[in-house]
C-alpha cells in the first residue's frame, strides 16, 4: 500500500526541508510526498523551488489557508492511504507506523494520532491551548456522537477513497472539526492512537490563534447540523 503525505506549508523557511528528509526516513514505504504551498513570503517558495526535491509541489497564487491547503493535496494524492504532516517539527513522521496498521490490517478507514492518550514524550507548553482542544474536542464529540480524545490534532490518515469522497469546505482551521464531522456522518471506521507531540511556541512560528477556537466552534455547529 503507498502512502501519500500531503504537507500544506505556509512560512515554514527554517523547517520545510527538515520536515521533508524526516517523512523521507519514514518506515512505511512506499511514500508520495505532496507539497502544497500556500502562498509563502518569508523565501519558503524559493527554497522549494531550488532546493526541495518531492513527488509534486504545487503553489497557490494567494494565501488561503490550511483547509484549503488540504484540499489542493489531496486531489492529487494517488496513494491508496493519506496522511496529513504539518510542515513544521511537532509531529513525527518515524509514528506514521502506528496510524497505518489498523488501516492496513483492514480494521479501520480513517486513523486519528492523539496527543492525549500517548505514552510517548509530549512538550509542557500552553495550559489554555490544552483547554481549548478539549473543549472542542468535546464538543465535537456531543454532536458527532464518537468519543474522540483529541479532533484537533493533525495527524489524521486516511484511506484515499473516504478523503476523496468528501467535499471540504473550510479555508482554514476549521478543516478539523468539518473533516471529523463529515466522517463521523459517512459512517467510516474511526480508530484513534497516541503519538508524541513536539509544540511550537508563538516565538518558534506557532500560527493558531484564539480566533480559529471561534471558527471551530461555528464548525462544529454548521457541519453537524447542515
Amino acid at each position: 500500500m503507498k502512502l501519500s503525505v500531503v504537507i500544506p506549508c505556509y512560512n515554514e523557511r527554517e523547517t520545510i526541508e527538515n520536515i521533508v528528509a524526516e517523512v523521507r526516513k519514514t518506515p512505511v514505504q512506499p511514500i508520495e510526498i505532496i507539497i502544497v504551498d500556500d502562498f509563502s513570503t518569508d523565501g519558503t517558495r524559493d527554497l522549494l523551488k531550488e532546493k526541495v526535491k518531492v513527488d509534486k509541489i504545487i503553489y497557490h497564487e494567494k494565501n488561503q489557508g490550511k483547509g484549503a491547503a488540504l484540499r489542493t493535496g489531496f486531489q492529487h494524492a494517488t496513494g491508496d492511504v493519506v496522511v496529513v504532516q504539518d510542515a513544521d517539527l511537532e509531529y513525527d513522521p518515524q509514528e506514521y507506523p502506528l496510524l497505518f496498521e489498523p488501516i492496513a490490517s483492514g480494521k479501520a478507514d480513517v486513523v486519528y494520532g492523539s496527543r492525549f492518550m500517548s505514552g510517548g514524550c509530549r512538550r509542557v507548553l500552553y495550559f489554555w491551548h490544552m483547554v481549548g482542544n478539549k473543549f472542542l474536542t468535546l464538543l465535537s464529540n456531543m454532536f458527532t456522537n464518537i468519543n474522540l480524545t483529541d479532533m484537533e490534532t493533525c495527524y489524521k490518515m486516511f484511506k484515499r477513497e473516504v478523503i476523496q469522497s468528501i467535499k471540504i469546505e473550510e479555508d482554514r482551521f476549521g478543516f478539523e472539526p468539518e473533516i471529523t464531522a463529515k466522517v463521523a456522518r459517512g459512517g467510516w471506521r474511526i480508530y484513534e492512537v497516541g503519538i508524541s507531540y513536539y509544540g511550537r511556541t508563538y516565538a518558534e512560528g506557532k500560527k493558531i490563534g484564539w480566533r480559529d477556537g471561534f471558527r471551530a466552534i461555528y464548525a462544529i455547529v454548521k457541519y453537524n447540523l447542515k
